[in-house]
């Protein structure tokens, strides 16, 4: 997210868990500005569960201990009053030109979610333009705090891209097939295997072999099968078309993943 939107503030926060589980591990900050300090850490709280064969239960919790220590790591950082704040996954990526419009506007409603296109795997696959949880909110140091789901009527269409599943590696399909929310879908071991999840890829096919998740049966009927491939590189973010050798699998007709 952050090269799409670099240049565009003169502060940029980039905050996520370590790897080797996203809900095993405690929240990092690292800021993307030269001009800004060290990477920051914050002390994880006594009743922060790191057995990474917790159950359901408390991965749900690590969940809600992760984003209290991203509000704190907000006002570590230094955030002011009415300072415009992007709550959103790593995936989920405002343009350039969004950002941009926010920061000439005035009186941008206190919370504003972004429109975003749907795409899995790569930029291959546009699935919809149904995402809506990342926001941007005028930050108010009593009121504002992390969260992804509803929280106003306010909607900037066509605000970016939500890419779901786009990784380089397949190790990294099989890490995420495991983790936290998805490990329930993983009903049997063969769904784990390098050849199918490869396959999958290339068809734009669900890796857990299910329905569409929508509300409506002419949703789920008009989603169903695999999503069809798109050619075109057309509004796509502007860094990956300026460094297009280095982040080829993302484009269209490079759907090989490597193995580690």
């Amino acid at each position: 997210m952050g090269n799409s939107i670099k240049g565009s503030q003169p502060l940029k926060l980039v905050c996520a868990s370590a790897q080797q589980d996203i809900f095993h591990s405690y929240p990092k900050c690292r800021p993307l500005s030269v001009k800004v300090g060290k990477r920051r850490e914050i002390s994880k709280p006594n009743n922060f569960h790191e057995n990474p064969k917790m159950n359901q239960v408390l991965k749900y919790v690590n969940r809600s201990y992760q984003r209290v220590g991203l509000d704190k790591l907000m006002r570590i950082a230094g955030i002011e009053d009415d300072d415009l704040l992007i709550m959103s996954d790593v995936d989920e990526i405002p343009s350039s030109h969004t950002i941009n419009l926010l920061r000439w506007c005035d009186d941008i409603p206190p919370i504003l979610h972004l429109q975003l296109k749907n795409y899995l795997y790569s930029f291959e696959f546009k699935y919809d333009d149904g995402s809506w949880r990342a926001s941007v909110h005028r930050y108010q140091r009593v009121k504002t705090r992390y969260a992804h789901y509803r929280q106003s009527d306010y909607l900037l269409s066509d605000a970016g891209w939500h890419c779901s599943f786009c990784f380089r590696r397949i190790s990294d399909f099989i890490f995420k097939m495991k983790a936290y929310s998805h490990t329930d879908r993983v009903r049997f071991s063969h769904y784990l295997s390098p050849k199918r999840i490869q396959d999958l890829i290339c068809k734009g096919a669900n890796l857990f072999d299910m329905l569409p998740e929508e509300y409506t049966f002419k949703e789920i009927i008009g989603k169903m099968g695999h999503i069809p491939h798109s050619y075109s590189a057309v509004r796509l973010p502007a860094y990956l078309l300026n460094n297009a050798d280095k982040y080829k699998y993302l484009l269209p007709g490079n759907c090989i993943r490597e193995r580690d």
